[in-house]
């Protein structure tokens, strides 16, 4: 090359020596570490990814170079809970949704498997928000039934990113669950956490209301009007709860990798009891500190840290607050440990922010549900079932001990207004009630809002539990009766002046 030789040349007259020649004879290796390749050239054999299920992270990556990374992820159609009771066919990344966590490092390679089973139903891709390409990788993935697809791409930018479904109609595929993260690290990695989860938000639309048992299918017009029975965490109520809630301890530190799978509500991501220390807000690369919520499109994702002070249950919620109490968005991180007085005294109450949550599990509710499917439902059955709704819907109110408070609250145990007139309990609970009420020779002047959230078997359960404690009489009702009620139009509200 005359370039070269110019340059060796002019190195030669105008430097010193040794210097001259050493710079010389550098520009001459100029061509052979050009052939090398980029920097980030894959090195060494093959690396197959880890992938991990949600809540799961694979563990941090320790090399510093650029390898050939193997993703081989299979889509799987397959009916799982929802819901207590309540289930529905969700269209998965691996078996469960979101789906696998993909983790790779700025420069790797990616060669792409995706496999569609063949006891599927549909044709699948997958368009990945980390790939530099037209689709995302969406038109070299389209995979039917029984079939495999390969494709690659160079992981060019660091962040954490979501990947999901591309195939027509795109949001039927990702409303069933076809989402999940990809997280490209920077070649230096990340710094160091004691705990790194994965959390990823999604919007369900299905044919019976919110906590309806059964089998439940996609509704494909409530989701065109953006009206979701479920707004939930790791794709099921109850998935990061009781046994199933995140773990850590006392001053360690916590790396949420939160994602939003849409497909079209934005998240307001909330830790009650927390700030977080750093957010890399939209995936990207610069990081907010000291926030209270953050937003997070759908389609989209952020990187929350944050130091655990002091021990309890801390709620994870979208702040677009009925979401979490009345769709599902809630999850738990249960932090043990030592209190720390100097930082926050007061005590703990579950049952205030995790409603029928703060128990360790439903489990009694959806021995109810499935003994009611198979006609097998016993007083026992409502009883245990109501006690578990009971603690998380009536009990703020009206007590664990059903006394009520004085003057505020009409105590449910003994209760004179409740005795024989399971009609008007039912009816009370479905469309609320306002104004003086006599209860057991006590006046009370309060507001009891319609707990219409409540299905047909929940408000059965509960009012079952309440009418067999307490000193109650026993009794049972039956959802049965409670639909009958549902259905006859409320009386109208007497005129106010």
């Amino acid at each position: 090359m005359p370039w070269l030789e110019s340059l060796y040349g002019l190195c030669r007259r105008l430097l010193p020596q040794p210097v001259g020649a050493v710079i010389a004879w550098l520009a001459l290796l100029l061509p052979v570490v050009a052939a090398a390749g980029p920097a980030d050239a894959p090195i060494g054999p093959p690396i197959r990814a880890v992938l991990t299920a949600p809540p799961n992270v694979p563990p941090p990556l320790t090399r510093r170079h650029a390898a050939r990374v193997i993703v081989e992820l299979e889509v799987l159609e397959k009916e799982m809970p929802i819901s207590e009771g309540v289930s529905y066919t969700f269209w998965t990344f691996g078996g469960s949704v979101p789906g696998s966590f993909i983790r790779v490092r700025q420069g790797d390679t990616v060669e792409f498997h995706l496999k569609n089973h063949p006891g599927n139903k549909m044709p699948h891709n997958i368009d990945l928000h980390g790939v530099t390409g037209p689709g995302g990788g969406a038109a070299s993935s389209f995979t039917a039934p029984g079939h495999a697809s390969q494709f690659s791409f160079k992981a060019l930018n660091e962040g954490i990113y979501v990947y999901h479904c591309a195939t027509a109609p795109v949001g039927m595929h990702v409303a069933n669950g076809m989402y999940g993260l990809i997280l490209v690290e920077p070649p230096q990695g990340l710094p160091k956490v004691d705990h790194e989860y994965y959390v990823m938000q999604g919007d369900f639309y299905t044919t019976g209301r919110y906590r309806e048992k059964g089998a439940q299918g996609f509704d494909m017009e409530r989701a065109i009007d953006e009206r979701p029975t479920y707004v939930l965490f790791n794709g099921a109520e109850g998935a990061l709860t009781g046994e199933r809630a995140l773990q850590a301890k006392v001053n360690q530190t916590v790396r949420l990798f939160v994602g939003n799978g849409g497909p079209n509500l934005v998240s307001s991501f909330h830790v009650i009891g927390a700030i977080f220390e750093s957010v890399r807000f939209e995936g990207g690369s610069r990081a907010q500190t000291n926030v209270q919520t953050t937003l997070i499109p759908a389609g989209g994702a952020a990187i929350a840290e944050f130091r655990t002070r002091v021990p309890g249950s801390y709620v994870l919620v979208d702040h677009s607050i009925f979401r979490a109490f009345n769709k599902g968005a809630l999850a738990i991180l249960k932090v043990d440990g030592p209190p720390n007085l100097a930082v926050y005294s007061g005590k703990e109450l579950d049952s205030v922010y995790l409603g029928d949550r703060a128990g360790p599990n439903l489990g009694a509710v959806s021995r109810a549900s499935q003994a009611q499917a198979q006609g097998s439902l016993t007083l026992e059955d409502q009883v245990q079932a109501g006690q578990q709704l009971f603690a998380g819907t009536c009990s703020v109110c009206h007590q664990a001990n059903g006394a009520g408070l004085a003057g505020v609250f009409p105590p449910l145990a003994k209760s004179d207004y409740l005795v024989g007139e399971p009609r008007r309990a039912i009816t009370t609970v479905l469309n609320g009630l306002s104004g003086k009420l006599s209860v057991n020779g006590q006046e009370y002047q309060s507001v009891m809002p319609p707990m219409n959230q409540l299905n047909d078997d929940e408000v059965a359960n509960i009012l079952t539990y309440v009418y067999n404690s307490w000193g109650n009489p026993g009794g049972r009702i039956l959802a049965e009766t409670v639909r009958q009620i549902r259905a006859t139009p409320a009386p109208a509200a007497a005129p106010t002046h």
